[in-house]
């Protein structure tokens, strides 16, 4: 009796062809792409197939002719790793930026395809922000497909096409944000403008704040959850902060803990301390569009992110050191925390003046340098 064939199958089509086929690696079974007119023929591609697995190089044929849009579609469903924002912002970018891409088989993405590509999109009119988002996403696709062994490498290997050079962030004075405070209208929103600003949360940090996490004997408040909201459906909800760092307690200055009493009597709702004319958790989007309106009428031109920038900064000037800045602002990051920092008008002739005071305060001689006489 005949052997039990040690690799793979081949068996004899009604056509008299032969197909060969194989359990793969990833535990699926793959028929070889085309049928051979002899059995000879299939064993001798049994046997290459099984030599390039042995050598680590055997590529899944079947999963390397899907299509970009197939694979990242599925990596997109599948990941637990990808949020829903970020998947929405993907699944835009390639509706967008990606279109030569979309119905490209994995294996026919080369560095040359991917290199055209990029050329293509940064002189196109989309932002640098989105088509660096756009790469980034490639790159982590065509990663996944090294891994599923669909292809031997990463064709991604443009360097920096991933990140935009960030701007620097503008700031507003002290003055400018107790104007946009007071200006914001309905009023409903100010203490928004003060947590922002002055203890430097996040828009969604603001929107998932609940009752219990506003203390105004102690005067904090406890950042918890991040409230998101999707751009392109009614979908939104409250998630956990990337890192641990995030959940934080914040002192809130005392000159505007106020306007958190006020907010706590007037507009808080019995669950959300922010809510809107409804009673229901209070939009992101109110709170832009009511900052917008706030800053066109007090004449700066800053978003509502850089409230978080300038009250850091402000905090810096204070004497706030940098872990007190990473607290306050929930980041686990040295580099990240760093950001945030900015150079104050003004500042470096207070830090001249500061260092000729401490040269008053101690023996001049020692500090001056002293001339010697020659000869």
């Amino acid at each position: 009796m005949a052997g039990r064939r040690p690799f793979g199958k081949v068996r004899k089509l009604p056509s008299g062809r032969f197909q060969a086929s194989f359990i793969g690696p990833n535990g699926r079974r793959q028929n070889a792409p085309d049928t051979f007119g002899t059995k000879t023929d299939a064993d001798r591609w049994l046997a290459r197939v099984r030599a390039d697995i042995s050598r680590g190089t055997w590529l899944d044929d079947q999963l390397g002719r899907r299509t970009f849009q197939e694979y990242a579609e599925a990596y997109l469903t599948d990941n637990p790793d990808v949020g829903q924002r970020w998947a929405e912002t993907c699944r835009r970018n390639m509706r967008l930026h990606m279109v030569t891409l979309l119905d490209v088989p994995l294996v026919a993405i080369t560095p040359p395809v991917v290199r055209s590509w990029y050329s293509n999109a940064i002189r196109g009119t989309g932002g640098k922000t989105s088509i660096a988002q756009s790469y980034r996403f490639l790159r982590a696709v065509m990663n996944a497909a090294v891994r599923d062994d669909a292809i031997t490498r990463n064709p991604c290997m443009i360097p920096g096409a991933s990140s935009v050079k960030s701007r620097e962030r503008k700031i507003a004075t002290p003055q400018q944000v107790a104007e946009l405070i007071t200006t914001i209208s309905p009023e409903r929103y100010r203490a928004a403008v003060v947590l922002a600003a002055w203890c430097a949360l996040r828009r969604g940090e603001v929107c998932a704040m609940r009752r219990e996490d506003v203390n105004l004997t102690k005067g904090t408040v406890w950042v918890r959850e991040n409230h998101v909201e999707l751009l392109e459906s009614p979908v939104r909800y409250n998630k956990e902060p990337k890192t641990p760092a995030g959940k934080r307690e914040i002192a809130v200055p005392p000159h505007v803990l106020t306007f958190l009493v006020q907010h706590a009597d007037r507009w808080a709702g019995s669950e959300w301390f922010f809510v809107g004319r409804d009673g229901k958790q209070m939009r992101g989007n109110a709170v832009y569009q009511a900052f917008v309106r706030a800053r066109t009428k007090v004449g700066v031109d800053i978003a509502f992110h850089d409230l978080r920038h300038t009250g850091q900064s402000l905090a810096a000037a204070a004497g706030a050191t940098l872990a007190d800045l990473k607290k306050r602002l929930g980041h686990s990051s040295t580099a990240a925390a760093n950001r945030y920092l900015h150079a104050l008008d003004g500042r470096d002739a207070e830090v001249a003046k500061a260092l000729s005071e401490l040269a008053h305060r101690a023996n001049s001689t020692q500090i001056m340098p002293t001339r010697t006489r020659e000869g």
